[in-house]
């Protein structure tokens, strides 16, 4: 918004929610992180600062409003449960970057892209558009055959937020789940968590069809550090 604010001679078309929304990041590192267009948050995985250097086990990226808190909650779980699994989240807010630099001027380089998204481990997106998108961007990307994108599937009716993102398959359990089927080193506890994530989605369903809310650990949700 900054940025469309301050620019001129050209327009900018702005689509905004009407919901209050988490603010990740401070002014500067909003500005850094919107001029590159694409990057890793470090402070939400669990790899260190320097993770470009390390190789995570999984990379969780997101791309829109929703799908950001949802990824987000999902590494929480992850985190939570498998704390010996490497994570890295991948924030996009220009979905050009995702293609090769000889497709548009915005687009990263090979080496670039590898760097992020690996050239073999599970990528899980969330998306807010149709997931087709993404993998028409990445097609060529040397790991494409392990993005697994999750994004609108034309689900929802007159329902809570919570379920929305359950009808469309990009919430936090969906995601964990779709991140554990491709971690079979997770074992047992893996098996585990992933019976405790169907459970959750049962529980959820019942919840908000007898009170019309998402469940209080869904609507209080929010990142904490000590995850």
């Amino acid at each position: 918004m900054d940025h469309c604010l301050r620019s001129r001679h050209y327009v900018n078309v702005v689509i905004a929610g009407k919901h209050l929304a988490p603010q990740w990041l401070t002014m500067e590192e909003a500005e850094k992180h919107c001029a590159q267009g694409i990057g890793i948050w470090h402070w939400a995985g669990n790899l260190s600062d320097d993770a470009i250097e390390q190789t995570p086990d999984v990379v969780m990226a997101c791309c829109g409003d929703v799908p950001t808190p949802e990824t987000l909650a999902a590494v929480s779980i992850l985190r939570e449960y498998l704390p010996t699994v490497k994570v890295r989240v991948v924030n996009v807010v220009d979905l050009m970057r995702l293609q090769p630099e000889t497709e548009h001027p915005h687009g990263l380089n090979c080496q670039d892209f590898d760097a992020l998204f690996t050239t073999d481990k599970p990528v899980i997106f969330a998306f807010h558009a149709y997931p087709s998108l993404i993998h028409q961007l990445t097609y060529r990307r040397t790991n494409h055959h392990n993005i697994h994108v999750r994004g609108y599937k034309e689900e929802g009716t007159i329902t809570t937020a919570f379920d929305m993102t359950v009808l469309n398959e990009i919430d936090r359990f969906h995601l964990v789940i779709d991140a554990l089927e491709r971690l079979p080193q997770t074992g047992a506890k893996g098996i585990e968590l992933k019976q405790l994530l169907h459970e959750k989605l049962i529980a959820h369903k019942k919840y908000i069809n007898k009170n019309g809310l998402d469940m209080p650990e869904i609507r209080d949700w929010h990142w904490t550090s000590s995850v």
